[in-house]
């Protein structure tokens, strides 16, 4: 029995998809859960919970790509930005986007506790930030959502701590945009498993 199977086949459906228009197959309320009950079960260090999550749709969602188009076009040369505008757009077409952060603050309290780790622990909770991103994307896509993730921060920080009350101390490490999907991916080629993967004592298959 392949009881991972389901698994496994969700993790390789999960792809970066740009073509995205500004619908949803599911509810709000759905996207929601998801969500929350990432937030809830995704593992961090010494189960620190230090993520945090803010999730923008809809007019909120299409505030944040204006604002980010608004400060990419005063910081870049005119060409420049005329050739990132598209792929802005594509953003912004989308159904919502998802904010991913890391408090600082339990993370510090645990630093304290276990000054041997201390240095460790701003590692550890990128990776936890990273699992979390990868678990509510995965989801989001099996429901019949497309997503691509992006970094814009620091350039959008102080807009988006502004405009959504964001605490200050939060530190933004990506942005989820997704939607109904209007096109397909892009082709994926892959290096050689053997150059990537070691393994030693395995057992030979019956």
């Amino acid at each position: 029995m392949d009881s991972a199977k389901p698994f496994l086949d969700a993790t390789k459906a999960r792809r970066s998809l740009y073509q995205l228009s500004a619908e949803s197959p599911i509810s709000d309320a759905r996207i929601e859960e998801i969500v929350n009950h990432s937030v809830l079960h995704t593992p961090g260090p010494f189960n620190a919970q230090s993520g945090r999550v803010v999730v923008l749709l809809k007019k909120d969602h299409v505030k944040l790509w204006d604002f980010t188009m608004e400060i990419l076009k005063a910081m870049l040369p005119a060409e420049k930005f005329e050739q990132s505008a598209p792929r802005l757009e594509g953003f912004r077409a989308g159904y919502g986007t998802i904010l991913f952060y890391e408090d600082p603050a339990p993370l510090k309290t645990l630093a304290t506790q276990w000054a041997m780790f201390a240095d460790k622990f701003p590692q550890w909770s990128e990776q936890s930030s990273g699992m979390l991103q990868y678990a509510v994307w995965t989801a989001l896509e099996l429901e019949g959502l497309g997503c691509n993730l992006q970094h814009y921060n620091p350039l959008v920080d102080s807009r988006i701590q502004s405009e959504w009350k964001v605490p200050t101390e939060w530190s933004l490490k990506g942005q989820l945009v997704f939607g109904k999907p209007s096109g397909q991916p892009k082709e994926k080629t892959f290096q050689p498993l053997e150059e990537r993967v070691k393994v030693y004592g395995r057992q030979a298959s019956l």
